[in-house]
């Protein structure tokens, strides 16, 4: 079965405390919106300490038209994917690597962000390239699911997953809804670069230590929610759609969603020792926890991921992920990993340590 190797984290240039962004947030919208005093408490309350963004906080003052932020976003996901890259392989691996899963929402690129990523690194020719777009905070979940399926499909292939979101550059200085200024709360810049290879993959005779192998994976998706989350294109560029029912949508359907797919193999939820959950939030986490019975400690990694970097849309999962693959996990150990995207959708990993 296809195996997890490392993770490279592209972590952004700017660390922003949340107390700065919410004393920004409230210069910004205290004119323009009337109870700013009781809605910017969302900053204190989701608990976040910092976030990261590929500019300062002066850029965010100016008008910026979509060309001009979707410019910014190419350039900037580019210098955060080789960030990723250069943190999760050695240069001499570069061109061992027979296809690259892009993964992204949050900006436009054609060419796609990895074709202009390997012009400028040593990455061969013939490299399958497979671009996915538009499944948000899914979307890392999903593009390892993806690779699992091709290293299945090609037992000594190497891969990578390339996850990389700029959500900052989305910012709507002149939006005043409650959903842009939930997302300002939450939202963060971030990279991650995830090595996937097959089980007859060379790599394997250097690893010394259990590391995830995946089982299997599933996708559901809910009809007749594509209001739930999501993005709306105006001329200004990308205004976030996000719904105040997502915790009781977590609640109420993520639960037989995850049973049904542990039992596909042989499994209960009692039987999972590591929760990789991507952290929507805070009051998504505290929904996993309600939904699947989970103690605290299940999601302790989760929510300090979100303390210290916010919600990178979908890169965060690895972030997760990383944080548990540097732990010292015990052979035989099964983990789940689980994402919620727009759709609404989840993507569901099962994984074992060996």
């Amino acid at each position: 079965m296809p195996k997890i190797c490392s993770v490279g984290l592209g972590i952004p240039p700017y660390e922003i405390s949340q107390i700065d962004t919410m004393n920004f947030v409230h210069q910004l919208f205290s004119k323009n919106v009337k109870d700013i005093n009781r809605l910017i408490k969302v900053f204190e309350n989701g608990d976040i300490r910092t976030r990261y963004f590929v500019k300062d906080m002066d850029w965010f003052k100016e008008d910026h038209t979509f060309a001009e932020k979707n410019k910014a976003f190419i350039e900037e996901a580019i210098n955060l994917g080789i960030k990723a890259i250069e943190n999760c392989l050695p240069a001499e691996e570069y061109g061992t690597i027979d296809a690259i899963f892009t993964v992204c929402t949050s900006g436009l690129a054609t060419p796609s962000i990895e074709a202009r990523i390997m012009n400028r690194m040593p990455f061969r020719e013939d490299v399958k390239r497979i671009p996915i777009w538009g499944l948000g905070c899914a979307g890392g979940a999903a593009g390892l699911s993806r690779a699992y399926e091709y290293c299945l499909a090609f037992p000594q292939a190497k891969v990578i997953v390339l996850s990389i979101e700029i959500c900052s550059l989305t910012f709507q200085k002149n939006d005043f809804s409650k959903s842009n200024l939930i997302g300002t709360s939450l939202f963060a810049d971030g990279a991650a670069c995830t090595l996937v290879v097959g089980d007859k993959c060379k790599e394997l005779e250097n690893v010394s230590k259990p590391i995830p192998t995946i089982y299997g994976t599933e996708s559901r998706l809910m009809h007749d929610s594509l209001g739930v989350m999501g993005w709306d294109f105006k001329d200004d560029g990308m205004h976030v759609i996000f719904s105040k029912d997502i915790p009781t949508i977590v609640e109420n359907w993520l639960q037989p969603n995850v049973e049904s797919f542990l039992k596909k193999h042989q499994l209960k939820l009692t039987d999972i020792s590591q929760f990789i959950a991507h952290p929507g939030g805070k009051k998504v986490v505290k929904a996993y926890e309600k939904a699947l019975q989970l103690s605290p400690s299940k999601t302790a990694d989760t929510r300090e991921v979100l303390k210290q970097f916010g919600n990178m849309s979908s890169p965060t999962i690895f972030y997760v992920l990383k944080r548990i693959m540097d732990n010292d996990i015990k052979r035989k150990e099964w983990g789940l990993a689980i994402a919620l995207g727009p759709g609404f959708s989840s993507e569901q990993l099962l994984m074992r340590w060996e």
